[in-house]
This record gives structure tokens, sequence and C-alpha cells, in this order.
């Protein structure tokens, strides 16, 4: 094939399809060069999330008439004039690429004034200019993008729904006001109200705008410098987090960028602290030499590189962990509705199984057995008279006590034990163990003929739990808990926006959102499912699923309630059973359809063969 030189248009458009991905793309570019032209104010209409109209404008600097005229030009920048300057780049734009791809693709028209007698009105259709005139336009610049992708329909083919393409320019402009307390932000939707950031440069402040004040209540503020770095920002406490990496904001200069390093060196400074699959909602803001980053990395300017990038990243861990360092992290207890609080209505049982089982055998009839079968946290329990074997009393010690959670504690407590028969099973995967001992309080040693077994007891509880719970919530009742005192809820407005376009999904689980405020909701009831104790988890986990997979998977929702619940009923470290506890505990275990690890895939069972032992005793050779 012959080679030939693109036309300009062809050519605009092909830059088109990397920088111009969606509309909120084009906001992106758009708000970034008011904010290069000094802006304190900016405003963002959008109509058919911006699909049918964008319009951005500023009080800025504005253009003169033969830079306005020049600023669509391809590669027309003012801010690169040498390859020097490609390493000293201060600015958010830069490369020239954004608006001649923006106009290539739209019916563009602009008016700029410098705030001088003369302002300039240009009216472009698919790059080309159709008219210019004189304008009266006030100081700085108004842009406004129509029919985005009109020549272009197969690009149009890969959009979303208008509230996706709409929550992904809501997310942007929280990143930009973030990046940009300074700045007073405006937006609006079909003319109603979508976001206002108030300009005083406090980033706490747009944190509550965006996140709620709740949320900036439980925000600490980082600060450390380096002799390259300058870090600062804010770090939630490890008690809020969400289900996605997508509440990490990162900053480099004032320019919001993703950066998986530099996500995974966040998370690594939370390390313990985050429960798993959790992730932290962090506001991050660096600043540094323009040499030591190279933001010329993609068209889009939202990747960067790094050239000392090791040290960055120790240094974000170390602020970060050096805060929770000074601080005392127990959470602060908020009131929540308790079951007495709720109306009666045939609720789910969470008993465990050996309660359960026991019920059913005609057991546990008095609020007294019930008690001795779920006794409160923390108590001293001394062994029954009736019992076969005699133990010392066990009092928690302090540091004990504390680490206890607020839920009923282990079901595996003194029962009178007249003899140690094993359970029969079919298909048995697990041996039959019979317990010696305790080690720490934490591991079961266990034997048989087969030699020694070392048993996570929390983790096997874990299991044991799970699955009693999973079989529970797998078979819910279609009925909904009516709540006594409501739960009230506040949202991002990208969240918002999704509750609505997806309240008919909520309300066919049982969920109803009932809006009260701006970005605030309020549950009146939820399904009976619900674990007690864990209804806000649940209820954010669904919101944040249907953000990143656009339906509410109530089987993950279920799973996931199941995996929370067996893990915070189960037996905790530093807690001593009695033998036939631990017999029951193992037996349970026997019964379980994946005994070999907890439902977080840590292993349960750890097994000491006779003849290693023997050998580690030198008795054979």
């Amino acid at each position: 094939m012959p080679i030939i030189q693109m036309s300009e248009s062809l050519a605009n458009k092909i830059a088109a399809g990397e920088v111009v991905e969606r509309p909120a793309s084009v906001v992106k570019e758009l708000v970034e060069n008011s904010i290069d032209a000094n802006s304190t104010w900016i405003k963002v209409d959008i109509v058919e999330a911006g699909l049918q109209q964008i319009k951005i404008t500023d009080n800025g600097d504005g253009m003169s008439e033969q830079d306005a005229t020049k600023a669509f030009l391809r590669h027309a920048t003012s801010k690169i004039k040498n390859e020097t300057d490609l390493f000293h780049v201060k600015t958010l734009g830069f490369r020239g690429e954004a608006l001649a791809s923006i106009a290539s693709v739209s019916k563009l028209i602009v008016k700029t004034s410098q705030g001088d007698s003369a302002s300039t009105f240009l009216a472009l259709e698919g790059g080309k200019v159709l008219e210019k005139k004189k304008s009266d336009a006030r100081k700085g610049t108004e842009i406004i993008v129509e029919n985005l992708f009109f020549n272009t329909p197969a690009r149009l083919k890969y959009m979303k729904s208008l509230h996706t393409e709409l929550g992904h320019i809501t997310d942007l402009l929280n990143r930009l006001a973030l990046s940009h307390p300074e700045i007073r932000f405006e937006a609006t939707h079909n003319g109603k109200g979508l976001f206002k950031t108030a300009g005083t440069g406090d980033v706490l402040q747009v944190i509550s705008q965006i996140y709620g004040m709740n949320i900036a209540k439980k925000m600490l503020p980082i600060k450390h410098e380096t002799l390259d770095f300058s870090i600062g920002g804010y770090i939630a406490k490890p008690e809020v987090t969400r289900a996605s990496r997508a509440y990490i904001s990162t900053i480099i200069n004032g320019r919001y960028i993703r950066s998986v390093a530099l996500n995974q060196a966040i998370i690594r400074a939370y390390h313990t602290l985050l429960p798993i699959g959790r992730s932290p909602i962090v506001v991050l803001s660096i600043k540094m030499d323009p040499i030591l980053v190279d933001v010329n990395v993609h068209p889009t300017k939202l990747e960067v590189r790094f050239s000392k990038d090791r040290e960055l990243f120790t240094a974000i861990e170390e602020t970060i962990k050096q805060k929770f360092r000074e601080i005392t992290l127990i959470p602060e207890m908020e009131r929540k509705v308790t079951p007495k609080e709720k109306s009666v209505q045939h609720t789910m049982n969470f008993d465990s199984p050996v309660v359960e089982r026991e019920r059913e055998n005609g057991g546990l009839q008095s609020k007294e057995q019930l008690v001795k079968y779920n006794p409160p946290v923390n108590e001293v329990r001394e062994p029954d008279a009736s019992s076969v074997e005699y133990e010392e009393k066990y009092t928690a010690t302090k540091d004990e006590a504390d680490t206890e959670e607020s839920f009923p504690a282990a079901s595996y407590i003194e029962t009178p034990v007249v003899e140690q028969q094993p359970i029969e099973v079919d298909q048995q995967r697990v041996p039959t163990m019979y317990p010696i001992g305790q080690l720490q309080g934490t591991y079961i040693l266990a034997q048989n003929e087969n030699g020694l077994y070392m048993i996570d007891q929390h983790a096997a509880q874990e299991r044991i739990k799970y699955e009693f719970f999973k079989e529970k919530l797998g078979k819910p009742m279609n009925e909904s808990q009516e709540l006594l005192l409501p739960m009230t809820f506040e949202f991002s407005k990208r969240e918002a926006i999704f509750i609505e376009q997806y309240k008919e999904s909520f309300e066919k689980v049982g969920l109803f959102f009932e809006a009260f405020g701006n970005q605030t909701y309020v549950i009146r009831s939820h399904p009976n499912w619900f674990p007690i104790g864990f209804e806000e988890e649940v209820i954010r986990e669904m919101v944040e699923q249907i953000m990143n997979e656009e339906k509410v998977n109530v089987e993950l929702i279920r799973e996931e309630a199941a995996i929370l619940m067996s893990c915070k009923r189960s037996i905790k470290a530093n807690h001593y059973l009695k033998q036939e506890e631990m017999f029951r505990l193992l037996e349970d275990l026997r019964t379980t359809t994946d005994p070999f690890t907890c439902p977080h895939g840590r292993p349960i069972i750890v097994h000491f063969s006779t003849y290693e032992l023997e050998k580690m005793f030198k008795r054979v050779m």
C-alpha cells in the first residue's frame, strides 16, 4: 500500500479517540484549562450527561482574538516552547491536543475576554471555524460543547447510560475540587444543582461536601516533608472503609492522577488495620520538583512516572504509620437501632449450630439455658457442679477482656459430659480428633492414632458459623423488617446518583431509599435477612456494588454478610475452653463442607504425624 499523509480532520479525530473518551474527558480538559488560566470560580453546566451540551464558564485570564483562533489548531500550546520545558511542566494542560480534539467531534462555541473592550466569539463545527466576531463577554472564558460525537456515531455506541456518564463527571469534579480547594466550583445537570464548593482553600471542607460531615469528622490530617517531597492531606480512620480503592485520591502538584503503586503504598501503610478486601478514604497531596515526575506518559495525563518512586512510597508509608502511632484508634461507638427497638415480626434465627441443635432436641427451654450457651461478654464462668471434669476458674485479664467483641461469646461452653463418643458422619473428610489441651488459649492440641493436630479455634469456628449463616441467608423469607427508629445515611453525590437510578432494583430486594435533603437518605425498613448489628455495612456494600456492577447481586451480599458474621461471632484468641467444649468444636468442624480453611482462606488444621514426632525425638533414624 502506498504511504499517504492523513488529513488534519482525520488526524484530529484519531487524537480525539485518545483524549476524548467520554463526556467526562471533555469536562476534565476544559476545567483544567480554566484552572491554568488562574480562575478562582469555575461553573460546569451539563445537559443530558454532557452528550447534548457541556458549558464551562470561568473568571480566568481569558484569551486575545489571535490566541483564541490559534488555540484550536492541533498541537497549539502556550505551555511548552522547547524540549526542556517538557521536564518542568507546572500546568495541568500542555500537550496542545485537547481543544483541537474536542472541536473535531462536536459543535463548539467559545466566548472569551481578557477584561478589556475586546472580546472574541468563535463558532466551530467538526474542527472548522464557521464564524468569528466580536463579543460582549466579560473577563474570562465560556466554552459550549454541543452534540458530542455527532460526526462519529460509532463512538456513541460505547457510551454507557446517562447516569453512568454523569457519575463519571461528578467523580471527576470531586477530584478536581479536592485538588484545588482554593477554587469555587459549581455544577448543574439539566438545570438542577449538582455540585458546589466554597473555594476557601480548606480541603477538609471539600471532603465534608463530597462525603458528608460524619466522614469528615473521622479524617486525620497528615503532613511530612523530605528534601524532595512535601506530603499532606487527610486519611480516614481504619474504621471508615469502602469496598474499592476508588475513594483514594492522589494528587501530584495539583494534578489528580491514577497510580496503582501509590495506592499500594497507602494500603501497606494501613496494613492489618484494614479488613480484608476493604480500602480507606484518602486524599493525598504531594508536591515535588516537576523534574522528578514525568507527566507526559499518556494523552489523558492521568498516569505519571516518578524518578524517585521508592523514596516517595517509603515516605508515604511512614507518614501514615506515624499518624496512627500518635493517636488512639478505638472507634467511638455510634448508637444503632437495637433489636428491642424494632417492631416484633418474624425474624430469622441466627443462633449457633449447637444452640439450634439443642433446641430441636427439646433443650434450651428457659432464658437461663440460653444465656448459658451465649454468656455475656467477659463473663467469668465456673465449672458446673454436674460436670464430669473440674477445672480451675478462668478469669479474663483486662487485656484479654478488651479484645472481646460486643457480640455473644463463644457457643462452645461448659456442658455436662458423660462420655466422649465421636459423632458418626458420612464421608468423613476429617478424622476424629481427641483434644488434650490448648496452647496460649488460641490453638487446640488434639491427637489420634495418626499423630498430633493443632487447630486454630477461631478459624475453625469461623468455618462452622460461616456455613451455618450462609445456609440461613441463602434461604431468606421475602419479608421486610420495619424499624422503629429509621437509619440515616449520608452519601457522596456520585453514590446518590446511582441510588436514584437503581431505586427500583433496590426496592425489588426490599430496600427502600427515602430522600431526606441533599445527599441524605432515610431507611425505614430493610430485608429481614440483614444480620443484626451489620445493617449499615450491608447497605453500603449494596450501594458500592451497584456503582461497580450496575446491579444488586444479593447472593454475593449474603455471602459477604455470612463471612462477616462468622468472623465477629467466633471465638477470639486467648479464650480458654474446657475439654468438652474443644471436643464439640472439633466434632462440629468435621460436619462442615470445607473444614480445612476459614472463609478468608487461612488454614484451620496442622498435622504432625507419629513418624515425624518420633523422628524429632530420635526414636527412629
